[in-house]
């Protein structure tokens, strides 16, 4: 049974900073890109940032270059997004999401709030 289980969201200030962490389970994680997508209220899901199956190679959008990083252990299943300077526009919730070929696998999600 495929699994991916999202934790460390919560409520943070401005300024502060992060880290969720999405395990896989049910499948060969070595082999998937890594994503993380968030979806606002009221917005369409949009992808935040994703790091290929070796960890070779990151992409980030616009919003959050310089301030969130992808990272992955493939020895524990685990990718994880780092945020840092958070603002209240990043509030979301945040979505792990695994790709390859056809085989899309998705979280159900952690929630992210920036409000002082």
């Amino acid at each position: 049974q495929v699994q991916l289980v999202e934790s460390g969201g919560g409520l943070v200030q401005p300024g502060g900073s992060l880290r969720l962490s999405c395990t896989a389970s049910g499948f060969t994680f070595s082999v998937y890109d890594m994503n993380w997508y968030r979806q606002a209220p009221g917005k369409e899901r949009e992808l935040v940032a994703g790091i290929t199956n070796t960890g070779g190679s990151t992409n980030y959008a616009d919003s959050v270059k310089g301030r969130f990083t992808i990272s992955r252990d493939n020895a524990e299943n685990t990718v994880y997004l780092q945020m840092s300077n958070l603002k209240p526009e990043d509030t979301a919730v945040y979505y792990c999401n695994a790709k390859r070929l056809v085989r899309d696998y998705w979280g159900k999600g952690t929630l992210v709030t920036v409000s002082s």
